[in-house]
């Protein structure tokens, strides 16, 4: 079982490594700019990191479910390589709007078409996990060969 989802898991924890990065960035700027909690207004390079990071938390459980489902109904290498692309485009994300809000957008764009393809691969693999283990029909045998 295990080396059905250790890619996965790899990806997983690269992306938990990558969230607590993000945090302590954000902990970081607080020293920096005097800010302490609550307070979560400044300077606006501590408002772009603080803001970044929060988007990319806000994102994140989406992106853990959609990797696990695709990686589990789909195809886990497929799933695995799309979750790299998304960690890595996010990184350019935070990087970007770090420097200047207009730099976040076509990281955003890339990280959002990752996610789109990650909840179109799941749901094909979902239907066709219905559609086999309910109906008795493999989509897979009507393609052409």
């Amino acid at each position: 079982m295990l080396d059905q989802i250790h890619l996965l898991a790899a990806v997983t924890v690269l992306g938990v490594l990558e969230q607590a990065y993000f945090f302590l960035q954000v902990i970081h700027a607080r020293r920096v700019f005097g800010i302490s909690p609550p307070k979560i207004s400044g300077p606006p390079e501590f408002e772009r990191i603080f803001r970044a990071q929060v988007n990319c938390s806000e994102y994140f459980p989406i992106f853990l479910a959609l990797l696990w489902q695709t990686g589990l109904f789909f195809h886990q290498g497929l799933a695995a390589a799309l979750g790299l692309l998304y960690l890595y485009a996010r990184y350019c994300y935070f990087t970007g709007y770090r420097a200047s809000s207009s730099e976040r957008i076509t990281p955003i764009y890339v990280s959002s078409g990752v996610l789109w393809i990650l909840i179109a691969a799941s749901a094909l693999g979902i239907l066709h996990f219905f559609l086999s283990h309910y109906v008795g029909l493999n989509i897979l045998q009507l393609l052409p060969a």
